[in-house]
């Protein structure tokens, strides 16, 4: 399927590495525009969309021009935590990372973890949407609810993150709402945006939940009915009402971030935020988020370490309060 539109600027960048191209660290502050950004989930997944945004924005500010944006996908962002990790001290690589990362190096045990990375800022949050197909019989929420808890095993919910990442989250938080038990629920985890929009529009789930951006087009185009978002306060450029003002006590947002290497000279580090901050100040930023439906989440260096270490704590606790975990 095409996607236009309001990706197509940001798209344009370059999303694969260049063969041969060393990542060996170097002992000097690098140029703005040597940084690398590594995305750990396919093309068209958040983490995708929000690191082709920036690139593109720091490129029309001309505060740095042509960085590159390569994809590593694999475990839900644990194999790029892993990459980052064998780059110890490489100033010239930095990976985008969520509240998804968090949930997948959880499930897998990963011993390589975010708190070894050298925390560069939070960027954006977002919240979750729950769609359907333009076709499906759920035409509102409430009869797609009605539905789910009168036999949550035949309503298969498809999401783009592991246990404990956002699109998961969500779903069980909704079901909580709802006076559905958790453990009931069918999920099925997909690996980013561009394969759960495969998933929905092929009909392999029920519904579909994920980040307003991911889908922000389809939706816009009339191939996705969006039933509810999570966010605290409607959307405006989303006809669809908050789980809040449909009744239910449920408000989730998802953030996105910038994390890297470990033991990155203090200079680099600096370089990097430094860049970040620039890209926080300029007007075409606030008009990206805007577009984008994501909202202001800006938290650099050690108060974003602080912050990762305290979610981590944080949706451990929700997951086992509803009977998902330990």
């Amino acid at each position: 399927m095409r996607r236009r539109n309001l990706l197509a600027g940001a798209l344009t960048l370059a999303g694969t590495a260049v063969a041969g191209r060393s990542l060996a660290g170097c002992d000097h502050s690098p140029d703005p525009s040597d940084l690398r950004l590594m995305v750990p989930n396919p093309p068209g997944s958040g983490y995708d969309i929000t690191a082709r945004v920036l690139a593109n924005t720091l490129d029309a500010a001309g505060i740095a021009r042509g960085i590159e944006v390569f994809n590593l996908p694999g475990g839900g962002g644990v194999a790029g935590l892993r990459r980052l990790a064998y780059e110890r001290g490489n100033g010239q690589l930095a990976m985008m990372m969520g509240l998804g990362v968090i949930g997948a190096q959880s499930a897998s045990g990963s011993p390589v973890t975010l708190q070894e990375m050298t925390p560069i800022a939070r960027l954006v949050q977002e919240p979750a949407v729950i769609v359907v197909t333009r076709d499906s019989p759920h035409r509102d929420l409430d009869t797609l609810l009605s539905a789910w808890r009168a036999d949550p095993a035949a309503m298969l919910i498809g999401g783009g993150s592991s246990v404990g990442g956002p699109d998961h989250l969500a779903t069980m938080l909704v079901a909580d709402a709802i006076g559905l038990a958790p453990t009931r629920v069918a999920y099925r985890r997909y690996d980013g945006g561009g394969d759960l929009l495969a998933a929905i529009l092929g009909r392999e789930v029920a519904f579909g939940m994920s980040g307003l951006s991911e889908y922000a087009n389809q939706i816009s185009e009339g191939h996705l009915r969006p039933l509810a978002v999570t966010s605290a306060d409607p959307v405006p450029q989303l006809p669809a009402p908050t789980m809040r003002s449909a009744g239910f006590d449920t408000v989730f947002n998802n953030w996105r971030g910038i994390v890297a290497p470990p033991d990155l000279a203090d200079s680099d580090a600096e370089s990097i935020r430094t860049l970040i901050a620039r890209l926080h100040a300029y007007p075409g930023w606030a008009s990206a988020r805007t577009r984008f439906g994501w909202t202001d989440g800006y938290l650099p260096g050690p108060a974003f370490r602080t912050f990762m270490r305290e979610e981590s704590d944080r949706w451990a606790s929700v997951l086992a309060r509803l009977g998902l975990r330990g």
